[in-house]
C-alpha cells in the first residue's frame, strides 16, 4: 500500500473563495451592520473593518429528513419506572441543567449569534455599493494613458499564440488546389480513359503507372507551408478616459459650529474615501471660505481651524477660475459637492445662484449641496431652490439634521440611476 502525504504549505486566502461566496449570500444582513457602523463611527475611524454579527436564525443550511408515510416498522425502547396513564412531576425550581453563564430571565427566547470580521476593503467595498457619480461621461483626452487591444486584420507574420487556425487552413487548401489543379485534370483523363480501355492490353499497364505517377506527385504537395500562416494583427486602441474633477467646498464661517463643521468633514470624508476607492483618475480640489475663499491641501482642509464672516459667492468665483484656468469641460467630468448651513450675507444668495446658473452649471456634471441646519432653510436654501428647478438633472440639494443623515443622503446624492 502506498501512502502520499501532501506537505504543501497552505497557501494564503485560501478560502478566499468561500468567504466572497458568504458575503455575497448574506450581503443584505452584512450592509445593514456597515450601514449602522457607519453612523456610529467618529471621522476618523471611517476607514477600519468591522465585526459583524449575523443572528443564528439567518445562517441555518437546509436540510434533509424522511417525511411521515409509508409503512415502517419502529421498535421504542421501555423503561423501568413509568406505565401508560403515569403523572410526571414538576421539574423542582431554581434552574436547570443549562449550560449558559447569563442571568435568569423572565420573558424571551433568542439564540446566539454568529460573528465575524470584515475586512478594510471589504467594508468599503459594502458601504460604496451601489453608488457612482452622476452624469459621468468619457472624454477624449490627449495623454491618454490607456490601451486596449484590438483586432486589425490578419498579418503573415506574428506569434504561436496569435495563429488564425480557420485562415491558415483556408490558406492551406487554396495553395493545394492551385498546386495540384492540373494533375488531378491529368488524373481524371487517364481513369476515364482506364475504363475505356480494354482488358489486360499493354494500354492499361501504361495508364496504372502513369495514374499512380500522377497521384504520388499530388500527395508531394505538402499538407501546410510556412506560406499559409495567418496571424491575427492585434493594435492598440485608446481608451476615451473617465476622468474626472470634484470641487469639495465647505463653509468654515463664525455661524457653522464645532458639530455642523464635523457633520461637513464626516460628509467629505465619506466622498473622499469613495471617490479614492472607485475612481482612479480623480481630482481633488479642496476650497474652505468664510468672507473670503481659500484653495488648500486635503490636511489644512479637514483640520485648520481658521473662521470669520459669511460670503459663499466668494467661494463659486473660485471654483469658476479653477475650471476655467486647469480643468477645460471637453477633457474633465467635473463635479461640485458644497456643504453649509445656508447662512449667508443678505445681498449674497442672489449672485451665488447667477454664478451657479450661468458659470458653473453649463460645465459640469453634477452639483451637490448639502445644508448642515436642524432649523428652518435659510435664504442660500430658497436660492438654490430655484436653480434645482430649472437643472434638475445637474443640481441637487438635500438637508443634514443630525450625524445619523449623513450617510443615508450620501447615498442618496450618489445613487446609481437606471438608464
Amino acid at each position: 500500500m502506498n501512502y502520499v502525504i501532501d506537505r504543501r504549505l497552505n497557501a494564503r486566502n485560501k478560502s478566499t473563495v468561500n468567504r466572497q461566496r458568504f458575503l455575497k449570500r448574506y450581503r443584505k444582513q452584512i450592509k445593514r451592520a456597515v450601514d449602522d457602523a457607519v453612523n456610529k463611527r467618529s471621522i476618523t475611524d471611517l476607514e477600519r473593518g468591522e465585526e459583524i454579527s449575523i443572528p443564528k436564525d439567518n445562517i441555518s443550511e437546509p436540510s434533509f429528513r424522511h417525511g411521515k408515510g409509508g409503512t415502517r416498522n419502529t421498535i421504542y425502547p421501555g423503561n423501568k419506572e413509568f406505565n401508560a396513564g403515569d403523572r410526571v412531576k414538576r421539574p423542582p425550581s431554581g434552574g436547570g441543567g443549562g449550560g449558559g453563564g447569563g442571568d435568569a430571565s423572565d420573558s424571551g427566547e433568542g439564540e446566539d449569534e454568529f460573528v465575524f470580521q470584515i475586512s478594510q476593503k471589504e467594508f468599503l467595498d459594502i458601504m460604496f455599493d451601489d453608488l457612482e457619480l452622476p452624469n459621468l461621461v468619457r472624454k477624449n483626452l490627449t495623454d491618454l494613458e490607456s490601451f486596449k487591444m484590438v483586432q486589425a486584420g490578419i498579418s503573415e507574420e506574428g506569434i504561436p499564440s496569435r495563429l488564425n487556425i480557420l485562415r491558415t487552413m483556408r490558406s492551406a487548401q487554396a495553395r493545394r488546389m492551385a498546386l495540384s489543379a492540373g494533375s488531378r485534370k491529368k488524373l481524371r483523363q487517364v481513369e476515364v480513359a482506364l475504363e475505356e480501355a480494354e482488358p489486360g492490353s499493354d494500354e492499361i499497364m501504361a495508364l496504372l503507372e502513369q495514374r499512380d505517377s500522377l497521384k504520388r506527385r499530388i500527395n508531394r504537395i505538402p499538407f501546410l507551408d510556412d506560406f499559409d500562416l495567418k496571424y491575427n494583427l492585434q493594435a492598440k486602441l485608446p481608451l476615451p478616459s473617465n476622468k474626472a474633477v470634484m470641487f469639495c467646498v465647505m463653509d468654515v464661517s463664525g455661524s457653522m459650529d464645532q458639530s455642523r463643521k464635523d457633520m461637513a468633514k464626516r460628509f467629505f470624508t465619506l466622498l473622499y474615501l469613495f471617490l479614492q476607492r472607485h475612481y482612479e483618475k480623480t481630482d481633488l480640489v479642496f476650497i474652505r471660505h468664510h468672507t473670503s475663499a481659500r484653495e488648500v491641501d486635503e490636511h489644512e482642509f479637514f483640520y485648520s481651524r481658521e473662521t470669520g464672516g459669511t460670503i459663499v459667492s466668494s467661494a463659486l468665483k473660485m471654483v469658476d477660475e479653477i475650471i476655467k484656468a486647469r480643468y477645460p469641460a471637453s477633457n474633465w467630468n467635473i463635479y461640485v459637492a458644497q456643504a453649509s448651513d445656508g447662512d449667508n450675507w443678505k445681498d449674497d444668495s442672489p449672485l451665488c445662484s447667477k454664478i451657479i446658473v450661468e458659470n458653473i452649471l453649463p460645465v459640469v456634471n453634477h452639483f451637490s449641496y448639502v445644508e448642515i441646519t436642524p432649523a428652518d432653510h435659510q435664504a442660500l436654501w430658497r436660492e438654490y431652490e430655484n436653480v434645482s428647478a430649472e437643472w434638475e438633472d445637474r443640481f441637487a440639494l438635500r438637508q443634514v439634521v443630525e450625524p445619523s443623515d449623513i450617510y443615508l443622503v450620501f447615498k442618496d446624492l450618489f445613487q446609481k440611476r437606471l438608464v
